[in-house]
This record gives structure tokens, C-alpha cells and sequence, in this order.
């Protein structure tokens, strides 16, 4: 039985796709479908061993327009598609496009899309998923270790990705050969060279794209949009547990943006400055804590909130609520309605209309 991949993102959970349309019109002869998987992806498996981070590649022919659709789903890995030739309904985070041949799309493994709208027209389709480790914007990505960019093209490529908003670029020429060499690869017989090909062409694609958002980073159509949700949801899911590892510099790296940067997002979306939101974070869980765990000791409360001592967790406490941590264990329950325990931040006074945002 195959156990296919969850993310779940507040109360709705996604499975990782599985193209169940495409495979049903492949099987009844609606559509060529040429693709090397693994996992739920359709197409020929992949050898364990073989570029493990590599979750789908291939391509499919429509010689006609279609009456089936991918709807809307995420993928296990950064997603590219490459529109060979035809035209073809798409759309990324609600937005629609209307790709045309040539148009080459991005989509980060948290980016929700579809095809078709809702049927597929004649189109010729390339795509690849390579799995970099990450489900959520400010996690850390992990590029395979068969890639042969420098560990400081990584990281630049892992920024311009994280930062980029256009779905949709007009692809370079090299890119289309790049491409069509992979469906040529995986079209072939599977033998000893294909890992080989397949990953000198997946290098390929990969500097390509990294040269393409270079050299398009100053343009307009680059806003620093992302930035902001990937702080916004990062705050907003440490918030809860606020750990003692968290500093400025730290929060920064996690969000793949500079210090600085981070500072005024968190200014924008708070209010405080990071060191004052983990302040308010701590106090917030502290006095959860408190009062739900009678059993703990302050000291053993301070820890668990991030505190490197008791006396610190007091002194911010009381800064805080003008109370100590002991006299407020002491309280009765009904110094909850005097004194709230914080339950959310809210964003959304501070922060700009994220639905605003230039396409």
C-alpha cells in the first residue's frame, strides 16, 4: 500500500499530489505521459539509490485538448514546469496564468497551484520535484548533495527562491535544451548513465535559474512581499514555545533574511523588536505555566520558557505584569481576568495587506 505524504498547515491537511487525473488519462490513452517517480507520482520507479532527493521528472504530450485537470495540491519539493509547446491554464496561490510556450513556472513546496482550469488544453508539459527538505517557508533548505554549485551559489539560490514572487518567467533558450535533454533521458531506457545524465541536466537547469533571478533581482516585479510572510508565519509559530535558542541572529538565519531585515519585518508585524517580542513570548508562556503547573518550580518554569536564570525570568516578569512569578501562582484563578494571559499576537494591524501585493 503506498502511504502518501501529509502537510498540515492550521486545521487543513494536504496530501502530497499524486496526479491521479493524469494517471487515469495516460492509462486510457488520453495523453502521453513519459516520467521517472517515486512515492504517489506516476511513471516508471526510480532505483532507491538513484538521486534519492529526486521525486518526479518527466513530461506529457496532449496531441488535444483534454477533459481532465490537476486541482489545486502541493508538492513534496520545489516545483518546475517547463510549457514546451500549447497554451495551458495555471494558477499559484489563487493567482491565474496563462501560460504560453516557452513560459517556465517556480513553485516552493508551500505554494498551493493547479493546472488546467479545470481541463488541461493540447500541450506539451515538462516538470520537475526535487525534494529540498522543506514544507514550510522558514524552514532550512538541504539541496542534494549531487549538486555541484559552490556552498555559496546554494545559498544565493535558496535566497533569490525564497524571495522571488513571480511564478511565471519567460525561460532562457538554454533552458527549453535543458529540458528536453531530461525527456530524452528518462523517454530512453533506464541503464548504468542515467543518474549521471539526469543529474548533469538537473545542474544545468539549476544555474540557469539562478543566473535568470540575478540578473532579474533588481526589477520591480522582485518585492520583498515574501519576506514579510515568512516572518509573519515564523513568528507566529514559535510564539506558543519560544525556546532558549532563539536570538536575533538566529531568527534572522531561519528566515534566510539579514538581521537587519528581519528587525524591521518584526517591527512591522509587532510592534517590538525581536528581542522585546521573545520578551513578551516567554512572560506569555510563563504565565501559562504558572498557573497550569503548579508543580514546577519557578526555576524549572523560567527554564522551560527560555530564561537562563530565575532571577532574569523574575525581573522581565515583573516588568511585564508588575507582579512577581511567585505572587502570581498565588493568585486565584480570577487573576486571569484582571491580568489575560496573552493567547496571539495579532499581525494584522501592524502589517500591510499581503492580498495587495503587485503580481
Amino acid at each position: 500500500m503506498t502511504v502518501h505524504k501529509m502537510l498540515k498547515t492550521g486545521q487543513t491537511i494536504y496530501h502530497a499530489d499524486t496526479c491521479r487525473s493524469l494517471r487515469a488519462a495516460a492509462a486510457h490513452g488520453q495523453v502521453t505521459l513519459k516520467a521517472l517517480a517515486r512515492g504517489g507520482y506516476p511513471g516508471q520507479r526510480l532505483p532507491p539509490h538513484v538521486l534519492p532527493e529526486l521525486r518526479s521528472v518527466g513530461l506529457w504530450n496532449a496531441a488535444h485538448p483534454q477533459t481532465w485537470g490537476l486541482d489545486w495540491h502541493r508538492n513534496e519539493g520545489l516545483e518546475l514546469t517547463y510549457l514546451a509547446r500549447g497554451n495551458l491554464s495555471f494558477a499559484v496561490d489563487e493567482v491565474p496564468h496563462a501560460l504560453r510556450k516557452g513560459d517556465l513556472t517556480l513553485c516552493r513546496p508551500w505554494q498551493i497551484h493547479r493546472v488546467g482550469n479545470p481541463h488541461v488544453a493540447a500541450s506539451r508539459l515538462y516538470w520537475l520535484i526535487l525534494d529540498v527538505g522543506v514544507r514550510r517557508p522558514q524552514q532550512a533548505w538541504r539541496w542534494p548533495n549531487w549538486l555541484v554549485c559552490s556552498p555559496t551559489d546554494q545559498r544565493r539560490l535558496t535566497r533569490l527562491l525564497c524571495e522571488n514572487n513571480q511564478s511565471v518567467w519567460p525561460a532562457a533558450p538554454e533552458m527549453e535544451v535543458y529540458f528536453q535533454r531530461l525527456g530524452e533521458t528518462i523517454t530512453a531506457p533506464f541503464d548504468a548513465h542515467t543518474a549521471t545524465r539526469l543529474a548533469l541536466h538537473i545542474n544545468e537547469l539549476l544555474v540557469a535559474i539562478l543566473e535568470m533571478l540575478q540578473h532579474r533581482r533588481t526589477q520591480p516585479n522582485l518585492v520583498p512581499i515574501e519576506a514579510q510572510k515568512r516572518v509573519e508565519l515564523f513568528l507566529s509559530q514559535i510564539r506558543p514555545q519560544p525556546g532558549p535558542n532563539w536570538n536575533l541572529s538566529s531568527m534572522a538565519r531561519q528566515c534566510h533574511l539579514g538581521r537587519s531585515q528581519f528587525s524591521h519585518y518584526c517591527r512591522e508585524l509587532t510592534n517590538m523588536t525581536p528581542r522585546q517580542f521573545l520578551e513578551a513570548c516567554r512572560v506569555s508562556r510563563g504565565q501559562r505555566l504558572l498557573l497550569q503547573r503548579p508543580r514546577l518550580s519557578i526555576t524549572q518554569v523560567a527554564q522551560e520558557c527560555g530564561f537562563a536564570s530565575s532571577q532574569y525570568f523574575a525581573t522581565v516578569f515583573r516588568k511585564h505584569t508588575s507582579r512577581s512569578p511567585r505572587s502570581w501562582r498565588k493568585s486565584s484563578p480570577s487573576a486571569k481576568d484582571r491580568h489575560p494571559v496573552p493567547q496571539s499576537i495579532n499581525f494584522s494591524a501592524a502589517s500591510k495587506d499581503l492580498s495587495a501585493r503587485p503580481r
